[in-house]
């Protein structure tokens, strides 16, 4: 009899143990996930609202270190070597912490991972500190976001945002070095047989402002390698023609690019055809 109550009374502990209400979390966890030039950026943070309290200086404190969220310290990895604002930044995974006043705010890479918040935070983990500007935006961020923007070839800016405060640093990625030795290997010492390869080629050119002279060399042979005229390709030959000032030449090929786009029923592409042949003839 004993072993039975015994028995029943470790059940119902173990019941009062486990049965818990599952409650929605105050600060979900979210992930953001983007490409920056050639790299993959993830950041994983919870995001608390303001809910009726103050963030500046209090939420967001000053002149401390902050986990960049709620819970634990934000997580942020980078997936090859990277620049932030202009600093360089290894592949691999960082905690995110921040330190803010009004006017400016520090960020901070740091090795250590396994704090909770910024409980336990030293500097001496820390991998990289620089400071940013900090603006108050009359937009109101109820909760705390983090977000991606001002896309380019090889950049975008990483923005910390919540209430009337705003942060933001550039993430750049080493495109060029790695784009120009493919060229240099597939296009510059070989003869492709893929025509994509060449106007892939003739692209980069075009859009970093390389020399045109190359790019549309590797652009008439990318249509020479075709079986059939691309309406993308003949567009990419105008651009080109149009930088080196040969206008008349540019007009015809926009103008041969509009009708191949009309056939191929694209009017993304015949708008581009026309605004170019306008810009043209003024």
């Amino acid at each position: 009899m004993k072993r039975i109550i015994l028995s029943c009374i470790a059940l119902m502990v173990s019941a009062i143990t486990y049965a818990q209400i599952q409650m929605p979390p105050a600060s979900p966890t979210f992930e953001l996930k983007g490409t920056v030039g050639l790299a993959e950026v993830r950041v994983v943070y919870s995001r608390p609202s303001a809910r009726g309290r103050k963030v500046a200086g209090e939420l967001i404190p000053y002149n401390e270190v902050w986990r960049t969220g709620a819970n634990a310290s934000t997580k942020i990895s980078f997936s090859t070597d990277v620049l932030l604002e202009g600093n360089p930044v290894a592949a691999g995974e960082y905690a995110l912490y921040t330190e803010f006043t009004e006017e400016e705010a520090t960020i901070i890479l740091s090795k250590n991972l396994g704090w909770w918040g910024a409980i336990g935070y030293e500097s001496k983990d820390d991998v990289l500190r620089f400071k940013v500007p900090v603006k108050h935006p009359s937009s109101m961020y109820e909760t705390f976001t983090i977000s991606f923007s001002d896309f380019t070839l090889n950049s975008a800016n990483l923005n910390l945002k919540w209430e009337h405060t705003k942060a933001m640093f550039k993430i750049e990625s080493k495109v060029d070095d790695v784009v120009m030795a493919q060229i240099k290997e597939q296009v510059i010492d070989a003869t492709p047989t893929n025509p994509n390869v060449y106007f892939q080629a003739a692209g980069y050119y075009y859009d970093t402002e390389k020399d045109s002279d190359m790019a549309l060399n590797w652009v008439n042979k990318a249509l020479e390698g075709s079986a059939q005229k691309q309406y993308w390709m003949v567009h990419l030959q105008a651009k080109i023609l149009a930088r080196l000032g040969k206008k008349s030449e540019a007009i015809a090929a926009a103008k041969e690019s509009m009708k191949l786009a009309e056939e191929g029923d694209n009017p993304d592409y015949v708008r581009l055809n026309e605004k170019l042949i306008a810009s043209l003839e003024k």
